[in-house]
């Protein structure tokens, strides 16, 4: 502190003249602050309305007296929260003081996130977000049908191994019945069984080669399905009415999905792969000889022999063609603006970042507010209260003092004796006045 009478020096007057400037702006500011802050609160509570609106099922009046109570509050709790820090953040002076504070002005940062800000972003990217669930939807299931589509097809080539198979057997039936296996020309016994196993697979590779329609039918349907799901991302109106209709094609494309799957024949060839070599009818050996019937069962047995490694053979390809990964199930499930918002928040940053924004801009305010306040009480560190008086103030103080004084010379002093009063002079009698006459 400088001595009372000592000149104020020239850093001093600089920085008190600097710190009468920044209250001006202060008191400038303060004019309209608090109505700035109304602002920034109704407009959080219009879009926390909207967000609310958006998770209520119902519609009726009390669905919006709730709605409106509950933006109401947020309004109120955000403008008063607001308001508490920024006339007592700025006027605290100690470090202890400024972290507690910090440590509210946190907590209630969250707090307001948490009742509001996700509310926001959920009226302001709401129908996006849903749009963007459904748009994720339909990329699933177009993932899903076309890998069981190739499920479905890998297993119809399975009937190209059929077919190999079936066509070696016929061509050894006809070496049998030229007498080039047995030595025995004709239809005999092991003729019967090569022609019984060819049949077999003649049935088989007809049953698969029937499935190949419906399996193309089933995936052009599905194509046709999804066609319109996609534009049900895209078109114009109400999301929630595209969200009705989007979910019953899905439930008939999830269906077309299941019957493509069910659609694939390697199961069905695996067990004919596993019954060609076991269900085997063995024909009476019809040779007039010995000889030749021992021919003929060391042609069936090497025949059986080779029905095995076949069998064998078909049998691993259906089992590669079910080992295939299959395709995932995917469910529709109906999501609000809420949170759709949330799920996909990672697509709408900004939305995120400006419904944040409304909420804690007044944060920005606050910490200007004690960054100017401690410039101004640093610019008087070291001046008396007499050196930052302003001219009106110093007149304002001189009338104060003049007033006290008279006050205090019209009233007695309790010290002094008390004034005595003079004696009034007595009145003259008659007879003396009529003399004087």
């Amino acid at each position: 502190m400088q001595p009372e009478d000592a000149p104020l020096t020239r850093n001093a007057a600089q920085g008190v003249r600097y710190a009468r400037e920044l209250e001006a702006h202060i008191n400038w500011l303060d004019t309209f602050s608090g109505t700035a802050l109304g602002v920034l609160s109704v407009a959080s509570g219009i879009y926390t309305y909207l967000g609310v609106s958006s998770l209520l099922d119902d519609n009726g009046a009390m669905s919006v007296f709730a709605a409106i109570a509950y933006s109401t509050a947020v309004s109120v709790g955000i403008f008063v929260f607001w308001s508490y820090l920024m006339r007592l953040f700025p006027a605290v002076r100690t470090n202890r003081a400024r972290a507690g504070l910090l440590g509210a002005m946190g907590i209630g940062s969250l707090a307001i996130v948490a009742m509001s800000s996700w509310l926001n972003a959920a009226a302001l990217a709401g129908s996006a977000a849903v749009e963007q669930h459904l748009a994720k939807t339909v990329q699933d299931y177009q993932v899903a049908l076309e890998r069981a589509h190739e499920i479905a097809l890998t297993g119809q080539a399975l009937e190209r191994d059929v077919s190999r198979t079936r066509q070696s057997f016929e061509d050894l039936s006809e070496q049998e019945a030229a007498g080039s296996l047995s030595g025995l020309a004709g239809r005999g016994a092991v003729f019967r069984v090569l022609r019984q196993k060819s049949a077999e697979l003649q049935a088989l590779e007809t049953q698969i080669a029937a499935q190949t329609p419906l399996v193309e039918s089933s995936f052009t349907e599905g194509n046709t399905i999804l066609s319109r799901m996609r534009a049900l991302t895209v078109e114009p109106g109400n999301v929630e009415a595209r969200s009705v209709e989007f979910s019953e094609a899905a439930v008939r494309l999830q269906g077309l999905i299941t019957q493509l799957r069910q659609l694939s024949v390697a199961p069905l060839v695996e067990r004919a792969a596993q019954d060609l070599a076991a269900s085997v009818v063995l024909p009476e050996l019809d040779s007039t000889t010995a000889a030749g019937r021992a021919d003929q069962s060391a042609t069936i047995t090497s025949v059986l022999e080779v029905l095995g490694q076949r069998a064998a053979t078909l049998e691993r390809a259906a089992q590669t063609v079910q080992s295939l990964e299959q395709a995932t199930d995917v469910t529709y499930t109906p999501i609000s603006a809420a949170d759709a918002v949330i799920l996909y928040a990672r697509n709408f940053v900004p939305s995120w970042a400006g419904a944040i924004a409304i909420d804690l801009l007044p944060a920005v305010l606050v910490f200007i507010l004690a960054i100017t306040h401690g410039a101004i009480r640093n610019s008087r560190d070291g001046t008396g209260i007499e050196d930052t008086m302003t001219l009106a103030e110093l007149r304002a103080a001189v009338g104060a003092l003049r007033d006290v004084e008279a006050l205090a010379a019209s009233q007695p002093n309790p010290d002094s004796p008390p004034t005595r009063a003079a004696a009034p002079e007595p009145a003259a009698a008659p007879e003396t006045k009529a003399a004087a006459e």
